[in-house]
């Protein structure tokens, strides 16, 4: 029987998935559990395996597309198996024999320049726009069509759309000649500096000339709607106040010292704040909370786990890996998984279970010189922390002035889980921890 292969859902709030790369040709034979395909959330990118052993036939989708969760994108056929007839594949329609006959159509005046200055035949294609005429954007499947090919790593195909680099001129420095993020890059700065745009592609850039067109698509798309969503619905209230971190400074560096001699991971500002911050969560519950609605009511869900995220920059988007447990775990196993966590994020190798389930987030800019500032919460959340640069400041101590590390620390609350006062009473504690760190011990 034909085993469908569908696009996964891997978290409750996807809704869809982009197909990155097939990792095994159409009729190829594969076995169950074996790497089949790879997709991008917004979160994460995830080899997908394959559900059955058989052969690979009805391949409908091609790198570069978005879909649903759980469309359907091929099936695993045994041998002399067809698939089902009943059921069309998406887009099947387009290989049929009466559009082969179909006759050429007009292409847009951007789409026969683009079309000109790479030399693509446009006879054969057939267009999406108004009549049927051909578009830049049937061009850019017909390009993603010409490179699905390729041996190259999620990360170079996603740089590579981003960048408008053709795969088929790059050279991959990865294992077998595979093309990563970095040689993308390096093309792409190449060909900015030294390569002469043709006449067509002159005309083409004057008509956009005043600015240049980034695709809201991918990571980008799907946290800009999150971020409007949180922020439309969640009532937000921020306070503010500043932290001497000197103490905080002083433990940290007694840890590192510690971790030293017994060859461990080093403690980061961030690892020592997501263990004290998880501490003063534990004394906090409308803090640890969710707000959910359903059809005739809402609620407040207080959680059992405390499970921080820390927010992560990447170079085209934001993600959150969570540390699970946080409360119950020491400094030096936290101080790993934050620097296991941000190296995976990195190399976008991130789990769907390295960033769910997350009950309160923590953001510090201090890395980039920014001393305060506030966030927005991470949908679902109660609270996000924003934590700025720690800098020299002078401070009264007792009858003395002291020049003492401080740092801002901004929480923005949703309303309609805690008041004011819950919120100040949280960062009193947080503050007091975080300038005697000793006080975790009592």
């Amino acid at each position: 029987m034909a085993t469908q292969v569908i696009v996964p859902k891997m978290e409750m709030s996807q809704e869809s998935a982009t197909l990155i790369e097939w990792l095994k040709k159409e009729g190829e034979l594969v076995k169950k559990g074996d790497p089949l395909f790879v997709v991008e959330t917004d979160k994460v990118t995830v080899e997908v395996e394959s559900p059955e052993t058989g052969i690979l036939a009805e391949v409908s989708a091609q790198p570069g597309e978005t879909m649903p969760v759980t469309t359907c994108i091929a099936y695993i056929l045994q041998p002399g198996e067809a698939a089902p007839s009943s059921s069309p594949m998406p887009g099947s329609e387009k290989s049929s024999s009466t559009d082969d006959k179909q006759p050429h159509r007009e292409a847009t005046p951007l789409a026969a320049r683009i079309a000109s200055a790479k030399g693509l035949n446009l006879e054969g294609i057939t267009g999406s726009g108004p009549g049927g005429r051909i578009t830049s954007a049937d061009l850019e499947k017909i390009s993603i069509r010409q490179t699905e090919k390729m041996r190259a790593s999620p990360a170079a195909r996603r740089k590579a759309r981003q960048q408008g680099v053709d795969l088929s001129q790059v050279s991959g420095s990865g294992p077998r000649g595979r093309i990563q993020g970095e040689d993308v890059l390096a093309f792409a700065r190449q060909s900015s500096d030294s390569l002469p745009e043709p006449s067509d592609l002159q005309t083409a850039k004057q008509e956009t000339q005043e600015y240049t067109v980034i695709p809201l698509q991918g990571m980008r798309r799907i946290i800009a709607e999150r971020m409007v969503a949180s922020y439309q619905n969640a009532p937000h209230i921020t306070l503010s106040m500043r932290v001497d971190l000197s103490n905080f400074e002083a433990t940290r560096k007694l840890l590192n010292e510690l971790a030293e001699k017994n060859n461990e991971t080093r403690i980061t500002v961030s690892g020592l704040l997501i263990k004290l911050t998880a501490q003063v969560l534990t004394r906090h519950p409308l803090m640890n909370a969710r707000y959910t609605t359903t059809v005739d009511r809402s609620e407040i869900h207080l959680m059992k786990r405390v499970n921080v995220g820390m927010a992560v920059a990447l170079a085209d988007g934001l993600i959150v890996p969570v540390i699970h447990d946080a409360d119950r775990k020491p400094g030096r196993e936290i101080a790993a998984e934050v620097q296991a966590l941000t190296e995976k994020a990195h190399q976008n190798k991130l789990t769907p279970e390295d960033v769910a389930g997350g009950t309160f987030t923590i953001t510090n800019l201090g890395p980039f010189g920014i001393e305060q500032f506030t966030a927005i919460l991470y949908p679902g959340q109660t609270g996000i922390l924003a934590v700025g640069a720690a800098v020299q400041e002078p401070v009264a101590v007792g009858e003395q002035v002291q020049i003492r590390l401080v740092a801002h620390l901004t929480l923005s609350v949703d309303h309609r889980v805690v008041d004011g006062a819950v919120a100040a009473y949280f960062m009193a504690d947080l503050k007091a921890l975080l300038e005697m760190p000793s006080l975790s011990l009592w």
